[in-house]
């Protein structure tokens, strides 16, 4: 049975085949009618429970319909239908859940809910979120680069931001795809010491740099993400807005990376403050073909995890 809980987890050729399959599946589509079903049914007559304690867009929709386009079929769960934890322990929901379906892709807070879920489930558990993680949005993100700039591996990506769980999959995935990464932040938003200590043991070089022109020099791929959550506070708003001003990604930051370097934001964006309209409706953002290959990169994580 195969998990897949975050890309430090799951083999560097497994990610590949994944990366390469995704792709092969977009290509495929092309030319399509939008939300067609696949020739090719890996998923007929699959059932995967798609729970969200945490609200969503993009995970919700992208993964609802790749599993129909595969020809399975989806039951969408919320944190209010599901109390997972609150009446009945964790476990007992795996246990229960998985005499009912093929697969549970969980987006949830807490990274214990999603491992206690995988350790008692008798099928596989996707991670379609957590606090600490985000590694199906890096599976994208990988995907992205590579159909618009080819392999990855070697190439600077530099982070400007806060060193938040979409962070924490970029610093694993450059452990297992090679390339280098630099966080572009203030002291007080680093990111996990473990996560960058992680990457730079798999080999790849891990940068903290704490002016975002000397960060994004060179780089080949840069990527930001919104500075507050749906959960803030107005302070905490107004605290990290101060403190990720100057991190701001504008035409000028961009100038600074390669002449060719892309631009990307997992979405949603709050235009004009992590980044500039310039930047995300500008000739270097492909942030609407990452959005996209969620979709395609989700696709691919499924095949695998239930090995069709």
């Amino acid at each position: 049975m195969r998990h897949f809980l975050d890309i430090n987890k799951t083999d560097p050729a497994d990610l590949r085949t994944m990366i390469d399959s995704a792709a092969s599946m977009k290509s495929a589509r092309a030319g399509r009618p939008k939300g067609a079903p696949d020739d090719d049914q890996p998923l007929k007559d699959r059932m995967v429970a798609l729970i969200f304690e945490k609200p969503s867009t993009r995970t919700r929709v992208s993964f609802d319909v790749g599993v129909r386009q595969m020809g399975g079929q989806t039951m969408v769960l919320t944190g209010s239908e599901m109390q997972l934890g609150h009446g009945e322990t964790i476990a007992d929901t795996a246990r229960v859940l998985s005499r009912y379906v093929d697969l549970i892709m969980l987006r949830t807070f807490e990274e214990d809910v999603l491992l206690e879920m995988a350790e008692h489930a008798t099928v596989p558990v996707i991670n379609g979120l957590t606090n600490r993680t985000h590694p199906c949005q890096i599976m994208a993100d990988i995907q992205t680069y590579e159909e618009h700039r080819g392999p990855i591996t070697g190439k600077k990506v530099t982070w400007c931001g806060d060193g938040n769980n979409v962070f924490a999959s970029f610093a694993h995935a450059a452990g297992q795809f090679g390339f280098d990464l630099t966080f572009a932040g203030p002291p007080t938003l680093d990111p996990e010491a473990v996560f960058l200590d992680e990457a730079r043991a798999r080999g790849a070089t891990v940068t903290i740099e704490r002016d975002a022109a000397r960060a994004v020099a060179g780089a080949d791929l840069v990527v930001t993400d919104t500075w507050v959550s749906m959960h803030d506070s107005q302070t905490t708003r107004e605290r990290r807005h101060n403190q990720l001003r100057p991190y701001q990604v504008d035409e000028a930051l961009m100038a600074m990376a390669r002449p060719d370097a892309l631009f990307m934001h997992c979405l949603p964006a709050h235009r004009n403050e992590e980044v500039t309209d310039a930047v995300m409706d500008g000739p270097q953002s492909v942030v609407f073909d990452e959005a996209e290959n969620r979709l395609h990169a989700q696709k691919a994580v499924l095949r695998w995890c239930l090995g069709v």
